[in-house]
């Protein structure tokens, strides 16, 4: 046997683990953006535990996937882990949402005073076919797609302040918020109003108006707070109720 023949059999082992390995993490990443679309869409609710057995039968997952997809969807900020619990998708109180919010205002904030004007048309038109995407999916109901092209929109949005750091950071809080943000994304009125700020957005990015496009830019994270904490405030109140004493 030659020696390029040898090489080439030794080669093989380490092929394929690369190969399975890369498919692993394929799976991983499916299955991790799966679980953050079902926790976006209320699908999975603050404080739902998450199991391995589950998501194995689920996904047809190997265990060891399992728990990677798990400490992905926590390395996310999706998931918590709890003693005697396990993982569960995480919930927030309301000290934490306001805390929460008020970092990602002045984050994005920030990056909308970064943007330089004028826009490129490339840009904006770019940021135009995104939205008729968003739009095109709140027509047809479809949440998933809605959410998708959300996330889209924004991230070319702050891209425009051409800082990494910053846009990194605001997609990861952005993320760390799902749960949060779940409460509204479902109601008709709020998908509307989002949809009109960002055509609202694309327009003071085309005319320069920094000040209206700051203003927005807080503007559009007042719902989804507002009604994780309103909601909040319901699930307290009948919590107390029921555990008050009968008169």
């Amino acid at each position: 046997m030659s020696n390029a023949a040898k090489s080439r059999l030794s080669d093989a082992p380490a092929a394929k683990a690369v190969e399975r390995d890369r498919n692993i993490d394929e799976t991983m990443r499916s299955v991790s953006d799966e679980l953050e679309e079902q926790i976006v869409l209320g699908v999975l609710h603050p404080r739902e535990r998450l199991v391995e057995d589950d998501l194995c039968e689920r996904f047809n997952l190997k265990r060891h996937v399992a728990r990677q997809v798990l400490a992905e969807v926590e390395r996310r900020g999706l998931v918590e882990r709890r003693k005697n619990i396990g993982a569960v998708v995480k919930s927030y109180t309301p000290r934490e949402v306001t805390e929460l919010y008020a970092l990602r205002e002045l984050l994005e904030a920030d990056a909308a005073r970064r943007i330089v004007f004028p826009v490129s048309g490339d840009a904006l038109d770019a940021l135009e076919a995104i939205q008729a995407e968003h739009d095109e999916a709140a027509e047809a109901g479809d949440l998933r797609r809605v959410f998708r092209a959300n996330m889209a929109f924004h991230h070319a949005f702050f891209a425009l302040s051409e800082s990494q750091v910053l846009t990194e950071a605001i997609r990861e809080y952005e993320r760390r918020t799902h749960a949060i943000r779940s409460v509204s994304i479902v109601f008709p009125q709020y998908l509307e109003k989002a949809r009109a700020e960002h055509h609202q957005m694309i327009e003071a990015l085309r005319t320069g108006d920094r000040e209206s496009l700051i203003k927005l830019c807080r503007e559009h994270l007042v719902p989804s707070r507002d009604a994780y904490l309103e909601a909040h405030h319901r699930r307290s109140v009948g919590y107390a109720a029921q555990k008050s004493p009968a008169e």
